[in-house]
């Protein structure tokens, strides 16, 4: 049975992380996955947990601190015209992943052709960020429940640089927090990019639901780049 390692809090690393526990002997892929806003580390816990036997999870904490055990990327109103965000924070969370993945391929001998990001919500978003504007950090990513900022547009890389990388959208189709149009956005935004990808929605809510774990992981393991 799987578990959550204590928090890393090391100067070594851009952010603070947690594993799961037993880590492989020798670990051949990367899976680093993002909590959403408001939430931890230890939200996608479970998830991980059903990653492949030689894929070390690692689960980082958001930087910013909005409570009790409650933690986000980037601060965010939600309004009439739609989700509100303090651009600078998300730039700033974008840049550290960018470093965390990074150090983390380093400290443990993971390549970024073996790597991938992933996310719910507000990790989904910050999944997205990094691998559209720098996309030689890692092979894949998956936005569940999440979108594509548009203030990201300025950052994006170039046709050729994207053209390795994969993506999985996954949504559901009575979202109140971030309708389904966004994930449709999303999708149209990736194929006018080059990027391969598969985009699902499914008749839930802002939520992980099951039928998108499943369906996450069975693209995990379809594009496992070993």
């Amino acid at each position: 049975m799987k578990t959550l390692s204590s928090l890393f809090v090391d100067p070594a690393f851009a952010l603070a992380f947690r594993t799961l526990q037993p880590p492989p002997e020798k670990p051949t892929s990367l899976l680093v996955l993002l909590h959403g806003v408001g939430g931890n580390e230890g939200n996608l816990a479970a998830l991980g947990a059903e990653a492949g036997s030689d894929t070390l999870v690692v689960l980082p904490r958001g930087p910013i601190a909005l409570g009790p055990q409650a933690f986000g990327w980037f601060r965010v109103a939600f309004s009439g015209n739609g989700p509100q965000i303090v651009a600078s924070e998300a730039d700033a969370s974008r840049r550290m992943l960018i470093d965390f993945i990074g150090q983390l391929q380093q400290a443990y001998g993971i390549d970024a052709a073996h790597t991938v990001v992933a996310g719910f919500s507000q990790g989904g978003i910050l999944s997205a960020s990094v691998a559209l504007t720098a996309p030689e950090r890692v092979a894949a990513f998956a936005v569940l429940a999440g979108r594509i900022l548009p203030e990201l547009e300025p950052q994006l890389a170039d046709a050729q640089r994207l053209s390795t990388l994969r993506g999985y959208i996954a949504h559901g189709m009575y979202d109140d927090k971030l309708p389904p149009s966004w994930a449709r956005r999303a999708d149209d935004w990736l194929t006018r990019l080059g990027v391969a990808h598969e985009t699902k929605l499914y008749p839930t809510g802002h939520e992980l639901g099951t039928a998108m774990r499943a369906d996450f992981l069975a693209w995990l393991a379809r594009h496992d780049p070993r």
